[in-house]
């Protein structure tokens, strides 16, 4: 049984500016796809510059007929500003997308409904806690009452989705959201008494035992996979891959809390097929394969690229994306954020592992090649959304050594892969894929 700091990375534990390729000056980065440009909404601006320009005819006349052009251009940026639903999500300064990867492997664990809204009362305390002036203190004292009262009424609902196996864990576990130090009781103390400090490390920690009580109610996929897709491997719930990375120029890695500096640093990376089991899956079977030890990495615009270049064995993996409210990935299919799409797991989190692009087609990814996102939000939108958003197979996040990622250069490598968590939840079917 994983110990209860493994659990906890389980549920869910310096950016670049843009840049061209360092190996190819021609093309962009295959992982990477074209920003989708806000043409239109610059046209509005545009309309609007030109209609403030005071023409150059007689006085009243003049004035009369530049009201007339501005009033038109408004119009025509009101009536676009309606039609574009890409302003709500990528620019809205509201959208609210995890901002880590221990809250986005968090939200993406398929567990009892009940716990999934005691879940987002907590995290909207966290929301809240962001407030810089006089916090809603009365509000979080709603959130935390709410969550109470879910909690004591459905005890029966919650403990009884786990299996039999797990049960005096999922027992241990609820006791301590409700009556421990670090509960929801603590919650009620620190809101009473208005200290944000500690109301911030008990929220953490109920969180915590939050993710470990679904990820008991989680045992396996929650969704059927496609018949074309069985013969691929897969990943039926969590794992875990710690990478060891080595200085390639023989310099060292500066731990950011204090420490020794190292001439080889530990990344750890949680996996998650719940939300991406065909890709978690194919990379579990090339790290226990030992695709990447030794394999050396590249630094490209926002990301650090690993790829096993020998591992080009003719086979695609399918795009998968799991959109926010839904139950089941979609494949071969990028989602639209411009329609107010987000998905499960978000690519706009430093830190992010994702698959990139097959060179053939956006819709399959590389069998082997994957990256580091390093989100940055100087080059995202208003939202805080990434251009690239719900384009690549994401299906992982670093929980552990986000501090090395910024410190890797090109030539640096990956010393050795492996899977230390999650060996039981990797099905290999008998087949293999078939050639694209």
């Amino acid at each position: 049984m994983a110990s209860r700091v493994a659990a906890m990375a389980l549920a869910g534990a310096r950016p670049k500016a843009h840049a061209p390729s360092p190996t190819d000056n021609t093309k962009r980065p295959a992982w990477r796809a074209q920003p989708s440009l806000n043409r239109r909404g610059r046209g509005t601006r545009g309309l609007i510059a030109r209609a403030s320009h005071r023409p150059s005819f007689g006085a009243e006349e003049g004035v009369i007929q530049w009201l007339r052009s501005a009033a038109a251009a408004l119009a025509i940026a009101a009536q676009i500003s309606v039609s574009l639903p890409a302003e709500a999500v990528l620019y809205s300064p509201d959208t609210k997308i995890p901002r880590t990867g221990e809250l986005a492997l968090r939200k993406a664990i398929p567990a009892n409904p009940n716990m999934k809204i005691i879940q987002e009362s907590l995290e909207d305390i966290s929301y809240l806690l962001r407030i810089p002036q006089r916090k809603p203190y009365g509000t979080m004292e709603g959130d935390v009452k709410k969550a109470m009262k879910i909690a004591m009424d459905n005890k029966e609902a919650i403990l009884g989705s786990i299996p039999a196996e797990h049960k005096e864990q999922g027992a241990k576990l609820y006791t301590a959201l409700l009556e421990e130090k670090g509960g929801l009781q603590t919650l009620l103390k620190y809101i009473k008494e208005n200290d944000p400090d500690k109301l911030s490390i008990a929220l953490a920690s109920s969180l915590d035992t939050i993710g470990e009580l679904e990820l008991l109610q989680a045992p396996g996929l929650s969704f059927l996979l496609p018949q074309q897709y069985l013969e691929y491997p897969r990943l039926t719930g969590r794992g875990v891959v710690e990478f060891t990375v080595e200085k390639g120029d023989g310099s060292t890695f500066f731990p950011t809390g204090g420490g020794e500096p190292k001439s080889v640093a530990t990344i750890q990376v949680v996996i998650d097929g719940y939300s991406a089991p065909l890709t978690a899956g194919n990379f579990a079977k090339l790290v226990l394969d030992g695709a990447y030890d030794g394999v050396t990495l590249k630094c490209a615009s926002q990301a650090v690229i690993a790829d096993n270049e020998t591992g080009k064995n003719g086979y695609t993996v399918p795009l998968e994306v799991m959109p926010a409210g839904q139950f089941e990935p979609l494949y071969r299919t990028p989602l639209s954020i411009q329609d107010g799409e987000l998905p499960v797991l978000p690519m706009s989190v430093y830190g992010a592992v994702a698959m990139a692009h097959s060179v053939d087609s956006d819709e399959y990814s590389s069998p082997t090649q994957f990256f580091f996102y390093l989100y940055d939000k100087r080059n995202s939108g208003l939202g805080g959304i990434s251009f690239d958003e719900g384009q690549f197979s994401v299906f992982g996040y670093t929980t552990d050594g986000r501090d090395v990622l910024s410190q890797i250069k090109t030539g640096d490598k990956i010393r050795s892969a492996k899977l230390v968590q999650g060996t039981e939840r990797l099905v290999l079917p008998s087949a293999a894929p078939e050639e694209s």
